[in-house]
């Protein structure tokens, strides 16, 4: 029989190895797969193929026309969708939309509507310990921003509290082709909303384009960030365009990985498949999934095994 004095020495002994054993281990980065690759797919089948090359989770697509259009998903739709991620062991970390946030009348009314009905899927669908966040580019041209940013401010602050209100998240991703470009604008921009439920989602793939550096970035936009794309540039034709991640070889993934592990990063990593892939006549997407999976997941591999914090 331990005494109170010996019980509690015990018991804090027991507490430091067990935190001391947590330290040690890797922490918990998802490795997943957008479905804006694979539109073409049922949504079953897509969901059965990214388990069974060996994802983590999938982030559903909501565009309209998209197979997880809110609209075309029943209340019977929603309750198979979740059993099936729930009986695949997928996570669902995120829900893409699309949303020109210049959008003016009935247009910005509409988006709305969507972001809503959006965060409303994320409820009925996601796992419950932990909601799934609504990723959205913003839209606008790059030479816009200093005209439009006022803007941005005013209409990011109404989705937020469309957001809040349903303890959905939303992340925005900064675009080469859109008025939000560059991780300083972005970590401005989520700074002056100066909510929770308002973060950033990171695409070195974007900062590339503009001859930024992948660390300077990622440690730049890291403290507001939720979420993470990856995707390659590829020179082709005298003109860069979006490649597989892993096809162009010049992201250094293991690197990346690193970064966002010893800056306590918590989310996931999910591959996005660019419209300017998947629109090619050739394209497949269950051997692209594999693709994608076979080109990092040695990163994924190393950076476990490097991890020690």
């Amino acid at each position: 029989m331990l005494d109170r004095r010996q019980f509690l020495a015990a018991t804090a002994a027991a507490s430091l190895a067990a935190r001391t054993l947590t330290a040690a281990q890797p922490r918990s980065i998802g490795f997943g797969f957008s479905l804006y690759g694979m539109k073409s797919l049922p949504l079953n089948e897509a969901l059965t193929t990214c388990a069974d090359i060996g994802y983590s989770g999938v982030e559903l697509a909501a565009m309209p026309d998209w197979p997880c259009d809110p609209l075309k998903l029943t209340s019977a739709d929603r309750r198979n969708l979740r059993g099936k991620l729930t009986d695949l062991a997928l996570d669902l970390p995120a829900i893409m939309e699309n949303l020109p946030i210049l959008a003016t009348g009935k247009a910005a009314q509409e988006n709305l509507d969507r972001l809503k009905r959006a965060a409303e899927l994320a409820l009925d669908v996601g796992p419950s310990k932990e909601v799934p966040l609504i990723e959205t580019v913003l839209g606008g041209k790059p030479a816009e921003w200093e005209s439009v940013k006022g803007q941005f401010v005013e209409t990011l602050g109404r989705w937020t509290e469309i957001v809040a209100a349903l303890k959905v998240p939303l992340a925005i991703k900064a675009h080469i082709s859109n008025a939000l470009q560059t991780p300083e604008q972005t970590v401005w921009l989520v700074r002056q909303i100066d909510s929770p439920y308002l973060k950033a989602a990171y695409d070195y793939s974007h900062f590339q384009r503009q001859g930024l550096g992948l660390v300077e970035t990622v440690r730049t936009l890291l403290p507001v960030t939720i979420f993470v794309h990856v995707k390659d540039n590829v020179l082709r034709d005298g003109k860069m365009e979006f490649a597989l991640p892993g096809d162009a070889g010049n992201i250094d993934y293991t690197r990346l990985l690193q970064e966002l592990r010893v800056g306590d990063y918590q989310g996931a990593v999910v591959v996005e498949v660019s419209g300017q892939v998947s629109s090619k006549p050739d394209y497949q997407p269950v051997s692209a999934a594999q693709r994608c999976y076979d080109n990092l997941k040695g990163a994924f591999h190393q950076t476990r095994q490097r991890a020690n914090i």
